[in-house]
């Protein structure tokens, strides 16, 4: 996993954090960053995916 999958990663899971913490405190900010920390975990899941398809050619 190179350093660009794992940097978006970890940020999406910091984002879903907050975000989890912000429903429990009712901030309403809270559903745009658990919504912000799926779509870094996804780009994660897509860099990966599209890393290993190449170096497979």
């Amino acid at each position: 996993m190179n350093k660009t999958v794992q940097s978006t990663f970890t940020f999406g899971i910091f984002l879903v954090i907050i975000g989890i913490i912000g429903k429990f405190f009712k901030w309403s900010q809270a559903e745009i960053l658990l919504g912000l920390g799926i779509v870094f975990e996804l780009l994660a899941t897509l860099i990966f995916i599209w890393n290993k398809i190449k170096s497979n050619n």
